[in-house]
């Protein structure tokens, strides 16, 4: 994938997941607060993505800011040229326990925020990483990186830290199946 393929692939998957989590916020109340027998609440899940996303665009801001100072001055045209196709590196991050992680504990859900005040922060959060991306459309992401710890992946570039919060956010769509899966065989249960 080119540069530009890379900017619009991640686009893509920015909408989906927006459009994906969307009915995730329809389900039914006693469905998001059920409390599975391991994990978090659905409700309990969508705030800890949206407090993911706060962390990881203070990077990704600060990234594009200095991936655009640092256009001014590099020879971008090379470094696209150079670029290699390297979201597929991320991509174990969507699957759910295939690493282990200790999350940071700002990272964990307080439920301070109502159920649409998260669904409100969580589109806002999608809809900034979009604008982010056309912001630096011409491959400037790809001129400043910075370390993320997450699984080793050691040094990512700005759209990686995009696609990176993407993944981030499907990881959590299996959890929440499986806590849905779990209310409905609860319920089927107690019939």
């Amino acid at each position: 994938m080119t540069v530009k393929q890379s900017i619009a692939f991640i686009g893509q998957e920015l909408s989906l997941t927006l459009n994906t989590y969307d009915e995730w916020f329809d389900l039914r109340s006693d469905m998001l607060s059920y409390k599975p027998h391991e994990g978090w609440s659905i409700e309990q899940i969508l705030e800890h993505v949206t407090l993911t996303n706060y962390f990881l665009l203070i990077l990704i801001r600060k990234g594009k800011k200095k991936a655009l100072d640092l256009a001014a001055k590099a020879d971008l045209a090379h470094a696209v040229a150079n670029y290699p196709d390297n979201l597929v590196d991320l991509d174990k991050i969507a699957a759910h326990k295939s690493f282990k992680w200790i999350r940071p504990e700002h990272m964990e859900p307080t439920g301070e925020k109502t159920l649409s005040e998260v669904k409100a922060l969580l589109q806002e959060q999608i809809h900034e990483c979009i604008e982010i991306l056309k912001d630096i459309p011409n491959g400037e992401g790809i001129l400043y990186k910075t370390t993320m710890t997450v699984n080793n992946l050691g040094k990512i570039d700005v759209y990686q830290y995009i696609y990176f919060l993407c993944l981030h956010a499907k990881r959590h769509i299996t959890q929440m199946q499986s806590v849905k899966d779990e209310f409905s065989e609860s319920e089927r249960g107690n019939r």
